[in-house]
């Protein structure tokens, strides 16, 4: 589905009223760095770029609209039931924070590609409650890795060091888009098995043969060595990546050699096999340090440094990622020109990493100073100003069609509340009930029938622009 927002648009504001407006199934790739619920109040400090940078990462179910309840009781009563498990696990704190992600997470799944991914950053505080939360909006079969990211190394008192955040990773319906990560091979692996030298640099030995003689080319013998007395054949690397470099490098035409011993004499040309000095032995391979993409990134990240008080990338934001935790995330699970979200972005560090790696990118926070920082720190570190789309508006859908005008749904509705208003649940001709939407339009509720219902003259003047369930809730304490 196309988005309904363009490139490099930053929206200022609480990010639940956008996400429910953002078109269905238009971003690739979402990274979120939530509040941990660590109870801790984060500032950032003064002459920093982000000084005036604040916020409180405590909560309590007085932080929470009680229409999030009934949206997410509604939406997904399974979601509901974790909800209430993590209230027994971790109090009241812990509900309310579980309430605030669970109604943002539902509309992350519904603007989620199927070929997309969504990161979750966390800590040990909530992350075990937050991966139930995910299991049952994602599903568990989408679930791809918890990865750990070591930011820092400490000891602590009367336990283990804590040091280290999780991120939850999970991929949208479809097959999502995967890219392998490689990381430079460490020394001491460098040493252990490239052990030999030329003037092309390192290489290690290897087989030329695999297991099993046959009765064609690749069993006979070659220069004086015949692979089937010891009960093997000649296996030559005519395809995959290593081929692919010989032929790119040293060799052109390579790939396109038909013949086995063809392939061989080619090899032997070249220099690229190996001799026993002794004269006794088997030919080998050799294979080039400079041929390896180094290793796959597993699921520890402990390469990724935080970011330091000297860092150039530091801004001075009170919870800053580093730019290579995002780069690495982004290159994994995006290609080129998708679209990245984040919806928490802070200090932009996903959206400057995003451009840096030529994705698109959208994002949303609560403070118009992340405006100010996105721009600064992409003048920053890509060395010039880009034109940003600074937003505080409300965005409105265009994937649901043409909707009629939401007033003429009325009959409709009178027919399905039997004539009773929603509100005080009395019955009333149908001149005297007021079309009304569930979720107000200014926290970006729709005009879809689903949003819509009929009230009386007074319960629509005393709900105001408030939600449905705020409304109900006030009038239970009010009777």
């Amino acid at each position: 589905m196309q988005p309904n927002f363009v490139n490099r648009t930053l929206w200022t504001g609480d990010n639940l009223h956008i996400l429910r407006q953002l078109n269905s199934e238009s971003v690739d790739l979402i990274y979120l760095d939530p509040p941990f619920n660590s109870n801790r109040t984060y500032e950032a400090p003064i002459g920093s770029v982000a000084a005036g940078a604040a916020f409180k990462d405590a909560w309590t179910l007085d932080d929470t609209d009680v229409a999030w309840h009934g949206e997410i009781a509604e939406t997904s009563p399974r979601l509901y039931e974790i909800i209430r498990a993590g209230r027994a696990g971790g109090g009241d704190s812990m509900m309310a924070y579980l309430v605030m992600m669970a109604v943002r997470l539902i509309h992350m799944r519904r603007i989620l590609k199927p070929t997309g991914s969504i990161y979750l950053h966390c800590d040990p505080t909530a992350s075990h409650y937050l991966k139930l939360l995910m299991d049952v909006l994602f599903g568990r079969d989408k679930f791809r890795n918890e990865i750990v990211w070591k930011r820092s190394s400490r000891s602590d008192g009367h336990r283990f060091g804590w040091t280290h955040d999780t991120l939850l990773a999970y991929g949208g319906r479809g097959h999502p888009t995967w890219n392998d990560v490689y990381l430079d091979h460490d020394g001491d692996y460098i040493d252990r098995f490239y052990r030999e030298k030329d003037e092309r640099g390192r290489y290690k030995r290897d087989d030329l043969t695999g297991p099993g003689v046959t009765g064609g080319e690749s069993g006979l013998p070659w220069r004086g060595t015949d692979p089937s007395k010891a009960g093997r054949c000649w296996s030559i690397p005519r395809r995959g990546a290593y081929a692919a470099w010989i032929e790119s490098e040293i060799i052109p035409g390579y790939q396109r050699i038909p013949s086995v011993h063809g392939r061989l004499d080619a090899l032997e040309k070249a220099g690229l096999i190996h001799w026993p000095k002794t004269g006794q032995g088997w030919p080998r391979l050799k294979r080039y340090l400079a041929a390896s993409p180094g290793r796959r990134a597993n699921d520890v990240f402990d390469d990724i440094r935080p970011v330091s008080n000297l860092s150039r990338e530091r801004v001075g934001y009170p919870t800053q990622k580093p730019l290579a935790l995002l780069e690495r995330i982004i290159r994994a699970s995006s290609n080129l020109n998708d679209v990245v979200l984040d919806p928490f972005c802070g200090c932009a560090t996903a959206l400057v990493a995003a451009e840096r790696l030529g994705r698109q990118w959208v994002g949303i926070d609560l403070s118009p100073l992340a405006v100010k920082l996105v721009k600064q720190r992409l003048k920053q570190e890509m060395g010039m100003f880009y034109d940003i789309v600074a937003r505080t508006d409300i965005p409105r859908r265009t994937d649901m069609g043409k909707l009629p005008n939401y007033r003429t749904h009325k009959h409709q509705l009178y027919g399905r509340q039997e004539g009773n208003c929603y509100g005080c649940k009395a019955h009333f001709p149908y001149k005297n009930l007021t079309i009304d939407h569930i979720v107000p339009t200014a926290h970006g509720g729709t005009d879809h029938l689903d949003n819509l219902q009929l009230l009386c003259g007074w319960c629509n003047s005393k709900k105001g622009t408030k939600s449905q369930e705020s409304f109900l809730a006030e009038m239970a304490k009010t009777g």
